[in-house]
């Protein structure tokens, strides 16, 4: 009997069964993908790495660098879900793998489009938790470096590869595994999506025409030399949809476009000027507070535009005391708005030494905002990363807000295709996001 992680894996990617709560899940973060994705695909957003990007990879009669763009230009906005125990952007790899290989499969029920998807969302989840805490926290896109092998196991599950090809597929994934988070505040984070979605896709096909690799020992491999001590293996599969990754933590659906690691400093912000009203002349400086470590993530303190400023924690703090909102046509490529990033030169961190190190458990994540105010006084509020991980998130709102330039029916029939009601709908949708 085959005992190798790989192989244990890849029976279960075949034998997983998700049920229709998982699919109403699975539905929701289709559209969240979309409302993601097409503001870059359709050009409504400026995106100066596109072009390179279509010039370098063109994808036509290509399915590799089909499923590169899409995963470009789906975590282009860094405005994509977030999944805890990932630590990372799960879907945009996933169903930008699904969907190129979507278009060699015009046959393809919803149904079973949609538990690949599953499948990939729990996949990505166990490796969040077989590698443990210290691979982000050595400086690793867990979006790349996991998220090719979740993506690798999502497509093994659509294409019903053989156990076989599935391990030789996976051991393949977890070979090309790479992604460095000194890349954030750059269009090369949004490339690391595509190049793990191209990485899923090759690995696919590798597998499938019989290439020759080994079948065994890689993702233990893996594990072991990126784990830096603290990987556990053996929860890769223990309790598999038990509950399902996509229902419990689930995905979370941002509502704001700008690192997670800023939402519940901005949410506290916003307390904050409730209490005060829009008038902040008063406040002299500001410090955010957080368990050490928390900030790994935003770690730009002086941004100069707004794709930089997505990784700020002074600058959204900012941002959300002056406007009341976090709006994407702020953290776009223009440079960064004067009178926020003034008030943003007057945040101050202070990581608290009383919490836990955020690398311990990440789950119990907070933001204290502080404001000092001329009179000597002082106004503070605390937000959780659970607090802000509970708050619902409309994702059809989204669509439509990030969408609202198109004409009314197109945008329409995009929400109307969207509900997946049908196969004929989701082959409408992988035919509307044909890459150039």
């Amino acid at each position: 009997m085959n005992t190798s992680l790989s192989g244990q894996l890849a029976r279960t990617l075949a034998d997983s069964q998700p049920g229709s709560e998982e699919r109403t899940r699975a539905r929701e973060g289709v559209i969240d993908y979309f409302a993601c994705l097409l503001p870059v695909q359709l050009g409504l957003l400026k995106d100066s790495g596109l072009m390179p990007v279509r010039e370098v990879f063109p994808a036509a009669r290509s399915t590799e660098h089909h499923a590169l763009q899409l995963g470009y230009m789906s975590h282009a906005l860094d405005f994509d879900d977030y999944h805890a125990t990932f630590r990372g952007h799960p879907t945009t790899v996933v169903l930008s793998t699904l969907l190129a290989l979507l278009a060699n499969q015009p046959c393809l029920a919803v149904e079973d489009f949609l538990d690949a998807y599953v499948v990939g969302v729990e996949l990505a989840g166990r490796m969040g938790k077989a590698i443990g805490t210290r691979h982000y926290a050595a400086g690793l896109h867990s979006t790349a470096t996991l998220g090719v092998i979740a993506a690798t196991g999502a497509a093994c599950r659509l294409l019903r590869l053989t156990p076989e090809q599935s391990e030789i597929a996976l051991g393949l994934a977890a070979t090309q595994a790479s992604g460095l988070r000194a890349q954030f505040g750059s269009a090369a984070k949004a490339l690391h999506a595509g190049l793990a979605a191209r990485g899923a896709v090759n690995s696919i096909e590798l597998a499938r025409a019989g290439f020759a690799a080994q079948r065994h020992g890689v993702l233990e491999g893996f594990l072991a030399a990126l784990g830096y001590g603290v990987e556990r293996p053996d929860d890769l599969l223990a309790g598999w949809g038990a509950p399902w990754r996509i229902i419990a933590p689930g995905l979370e659906f941002k509502r704001y476009p700008t690192c997670g690691g800023t939402h519940s400093a901005a949410e506290a912000a916003f307390v904050l000027r409730e209490r005060l009203g829009a008038d902040l002349h008063a406040v002299q400086h500001i410090e955010v507070s957080f368990p050490p470590g928390a900030d790994t993530a935003p770690n730009i303190i002086a941004p100069v535009n707004g794709v930089q400023a997505r990784f700020s924690l002074e600058y959204v703090i900012a941002d959300a005391l002056l406007n009341g909102a976090i709006s994407l046509e702020r953290y776009g490529e223009e440079p960064v708005d004067t009178q926020i990033a003034a008030l943003a030169a007057r945040v101050r961190r202070v990581p608290d030494p009383c919490a836990p190190a955020d690398e311990l458990d990440p789950d119990r994540r907070f933001h204290r905002v502080t404001l000092f105010m001329a009179d000597g006084t002082s106004q503070s509020h605390c937000v959780t990363r659970m607090e802000t991980a509970a708050a619902p998130t409309d994702v059809l709102a989204k669509l439509r807000t990030n969408l609202r330039s198109l004409p009314e029916a197109r945008l329409a029939a995009i929400s109307g295709d969207l509900q997946l009601a049908d196969d004929a709908a989701l082959h409408r949708l992988a035919s509307l996001i044909s890459c150039q």
